[in-house]
């Protein structure tokens, strides 16, 4: 294990024979075209997508489509704000930084801390659930181990290099981008009739107002969808952290910008689009066995649970490796704006954050431990106070994106490659209906627990930044005034 050397004038170290250049922060630009392009590709696809779509599709119906149209609008929009600013800013703490820049440090502070602990947290949840199906298939050996064995591995990954997590990373997206891909492939020449052995003659786009119509439950079920759904859509943001460490940033984020609506529409409608075809909303299978399970059972493909086990678990590991990348990250960049433990700011001479991942990587084993020992109590709280730490990061773009055009106009014009569509209209949209999913929240049973809690750790974390404004800034008046008394008692020795 590396030493942590001290950062040099600029924040870095020197580099060695055959390591990638470092920037500025010292951290390598060790991640390849072809790593950020699928980082950027599968960054919106979580195991939220395979193990959650069926319970929205329970709540809404064919409606569910909407709710994923909305969320998903709302994604590329924040997007498009993210990808402005880091195309002009590129760096490791993404929105913090420029949070930091536009709206004061406190928001930078609160908005970083809070993020890491939302993956911190997901860390937890992400090996448990791979725990659970490599438990399946080998059960000698128990779901803790599991659980541990998934961690120390990846964070192992995260320790080599940047390279080496971009090149899990790279593998594990392509996997889910190749399994929904052929899943909506394989789906549509079944509701087309021209899959080669398919059993499914009822599939088609009469499915969509069969039972019930388009809207069984009403329209109003479109909201219950959307509170369902949002969060399953976390981790788009995740390519513009990773564009840091890459040769060309502005390029990186300008193409994932720019491709993040087709994403969607494939990834997400598409292949939601297409297990309503091929089966009706209300069908059993759909609750029992999973949305894409039932549909791949619908069409006679073999072994399709065991099947979507694999696919599922590999969204999981890709979670939970970009999870402990994106945390690690983002300590790295309060440690570097002195808003967390200086050794979080530090890199070994592979341009790794040593520090920063084992913190983030230690509170995670603390939150397994959690979810094993007490996961109703301890870890429930865990989960509900992060559960809408999403929609409050989505915000905070927002409102950092009105200041920090104005920021890159006067400093740096020539570095707006991407620009914010109908600026500023769309953005004060896009925070009208953050803000309305926020409230709309406190009025459902399920979701009011979230944003309470969650509201109230932002609270206590804006808090602890405002107080360490407010005593730095009492600091920093009272030096000059105790500098010329330092200086007339130096007059006096002399």
């Amino acid at each position: 294990m590396s030493s942590l050397p001290s950062p040099t004038k600029e924040g870095g170290i020197p580099s060695e024979p055959g390591n990638p250049q470092p920037s500025s922060d010292g951290l390598h630009a060790g991640l390849k075209n072809r790593h950020l392009s699928m980082i950027a590709i599968g960054g919106v696809i979580g195991a939220g997508l395979f193990v959650g779509s069926a319970s929205g599709i329970a709540a809404a119906g064919p409606a569910i489509l909407l709710s994923y149209a909305l969320v998903g609008l709302m994604v590329v929009l924040v997007m498009r704000m993210l990808g402005e600013m880091a195309a002009a800013r590129p760096s490791s703490g993404s929105f913090s930084s420029y949070a930091d820049q536009a709206l004061g440090r406190w928001a930078g502070f609160s908005i970083g801390w809070l993020y890491w602990f939302f993956w911190v947290v997901v860390l937890a949840v992400e090996a448990t659930a791979g725990a659970q199906i490599l438990e399946g298939w080998i059960p000698a050996v128990p779901q803790w181990a599991w659980a541990l064995i998934v961690m120390v591995v990846l964070t192992a990954t995260n320790l080599v290099s940047v390279s080496s997590f971009g090149e899990f990373e790279f593998w594990f997206a392509g996997i889910k981008v190749v399994a929904i891909g052929g899943f909506v492939v394989v789906g549509l020449l079944a509701v087309f009739g021209v899959l080669p052995g398919s059993d499914n003659p009822g599939a088609g786009f009469g499915h969509l107002t069969d039972a019930g119509g388009f809207f069984p439950k009403g329209p109003g079920a479109i909201l219950t969808g959307v509170l369902m759904v949002v969060f399953s859509f976390m981790g788009s943001e995740i390519v513009t952290l990773a564009a840091g460490e890459s040769s060309n940033p502005q390029r990186a984020v300008a193409k994932a910008t720019n491709s993040v609506i087709w994403r969607i529409a494939v990834f997400y409608l598409g292949s939601v689009f297409v297990v309503l075809t091929l089966l009706p909303w209300n069908d059993a299978s759909i609750t029992k066995d999973g949305s894409y399970v039932a549909a791949l059972n619908s069409i006679g493909i073999p072994h399709a649970g065991q099947v979507m086990n694999v696919i599922v678990l590999t969204a999981v590991l890709s979670c939970l490796n970009s999870g402990l990348y994106t945390a690690s990250r983002m300590a790295f960049s309060l440690g570097q704006r002195g808003d967390a433990p200086r050794a979080f700011g530090q890199v070994t001479r592979r341009g790794v954050p040593q520090a920063a991942i084992l913190s983030s990587v230690l509170f995670g084993f603390v939150a397994v431990f959690f979810n094993y020992q007490w996961p109703d109590t301890v870890f429930a709280f865990l989960l509900n106070s992060s559960g809408a730490v999403a929609l409050f990061v989505w915000l905070v773009i927002c409102f950092t994106q009105l200041r920090m055009r104005g920021i890159i106009l006067r400093e740096s014009p020539e570095k707006l490659v991407v620009r914010m569509w109908l600026f500023p209209y769309l953005t004060w949209a896009t925070i009208a209906m953050i803000s309305f999913v926020l409230v709309y929240m406190l009025t459902d049973d399920d979701a009011r627990e979230q944003v309470l809690l969650s509201l109230l750790v932002a609270a206590v974390v804006v808090a602890i930044a405002l107080v360490r404004d407010f005593r730095e800034r009492g600091a920093k008046a009272a030096a000059p005034a105790a500098e010329p008394d330092a200086a007339r008692d130096e007059t006096v020795r002399r």
